[in-house]
């Protein structure tokens, strides 16, 4: 599932997540937060979106269903969209916000190293986090 949702303010958003109920909670919360917001709901598709066009920040799951055109490829998790960003030359500096069913506290250090930006455990705080969107974009 692709969408977007315009608005009249900045901030082009891309979520990445398979689960398809957290899609559209966030992708509301957001929009209605004055964002734009892009949903893929695997790592492919948003690799896609990514190369596309300008996304000024990734919203990124950890956990994804394996991928039966991926056997032996690389592991395809939120690691690897976040290694992934970091290599491509038009959005290595795209910050990252990770959304995760896994406790933040076992991969925290990871993600740090990693420049993501922050860490959010689902059920997700839309407060919190459109609070920190705002805070990571400037407004």
């Amino acid at each position: 599932m692709s969408a977007e949702a315009t608005s009249p303010e900045s901030g082009k958003i891309l979520v990445i997540d398979d689960n398809r109920v957290i899609q559209r909670s966030v992708y509301f919360t957001l929009r209605d937060g004055g964002y734009k917001v892009l949903m893929a709901g695997d790592i492919s598709e948003a690799l896609k979106i990514i190369r596309s066009g300008k996304v000024d920040l990734v919203l990124v799951d950890l956990s994804f269903p394996l991928d039966a055109g991926n056997i032996n490829g690389p592991l395809q998790d939120g690691f690897f969209v976040i290694n992934w960003i970091q290599h491509t030359a038009e959005i290595k500096k795209c910050p990252v916000i990770i959304i995760s069913s896994t406790d933040p506290s076992e991969y925290r250090e990871r993600a740090l190293a990693a420049g993501v930006k922050d860490c959010f455990q689902k059920p997700l705080d839309k407060e919190k986090l459109l609070a920190s969107v705002r805070s990571i974009l400037g407004r």
